[in-house]
């Protein structure tokens, strides 16, 4: 049983029509990717800011910590030498 020239270009143009739909098909699955790419990122940026904002908070409190210590001891210095 031979294939007609008919058979074989109704079987081409199935292969190009599919071809079409797995291209599409490929291209909306990238869009996608990219999106969550995206949303990955920013909330990594998010998250990065928020861990920055922390460490901030953190060393500006132990900056104040440190400062008060200081202050106390040169009050307890200046006590100790006008006691002397």
């Amino acid at each position: 049983m031979a294939l007609e020239q008919k058979d074989l270009e109704l079987i081409e143009r199935v292969i190009y029509k599919n071809g079409d739909d797995i291209a599409v098909s490929i291209s909306r699955s990238f869009e996608r990717l990219e999106e969550r790419i995206d949303a990955a990122e920013s909330r990594l940026y998010g998250r990065i800011s928020a861990i920055e904002d922390g460490i901030g908070a953190a060393l500006e409190t132990k900056h104040e910590d440190t400062a008060d210590l200081i202050g106390e001891l040169h009050s307890e210095i200046r006590e100790r030498k006008t006691n002397e």
